[in-house]
């Protein structure tokens, strides 16, 4: 599983140079996990399918936006014997202001067992934190 995030995350990395221009007519939010070995990806924009699993690009407005988290949890957080547990979650966080022109950062990471997202806007406030919908051991 290790490998396949490893892989996930240089594939992603090579096609943000493939990344489209941000339109200015809408907001670009781009996606960041927050420790190494893990995925974030684009799920959903307000219960429809992302068009691209690399960031969301949306009109001005409210919208909800539901991301899935890879992660691996620390034998230290499980027991003493344990192996590392890896996670699947999804996540989704509400944002009632996105703004044209504005590009914007979703960042995930996770606290034992529990995944954590938040929106930053610009000037890198807290604009939006996400709210787990279901995990699952991968």
């Amino acid at each position: 599983m290790r490998a396949l995030l490893l892989t996930g995350g240089l594939l992603m990395l090579a096609g943000c140079a493939g990344l489209p221009q941000p339109d200015p007519t809408q907001a670009w939010i781009d996606l960041a996990p927050h420790p190494e070995d893990t995925a974030l990806q684009a799920l959903e924009v307000d219960d429809e399918a992302a068009v691209d699993k690399r960031y969301f690009q949306v009109s001005p407005g409210r919208h909800e936006l539901t991301v899935r988290y890879q992660f691996a949890v620390d034998p230290t957080n499980i027991g003493p014997d344990a192996e590392p547990l890896w996670r699947d979650c999804q996540l989704s966080v509400k944002f009632n202001d996105f703004n044209a022109g504005q590009r914007y950062q979703l960042q995930a990471g996770n606290t034992g067992l529990r995944p954590w997202a938040k929106l930053y806007d610009e000037q890198r406030k807290v604009v939006g934190q996400a709210q787990p919908a279901g995990c699952q051991r991968t």
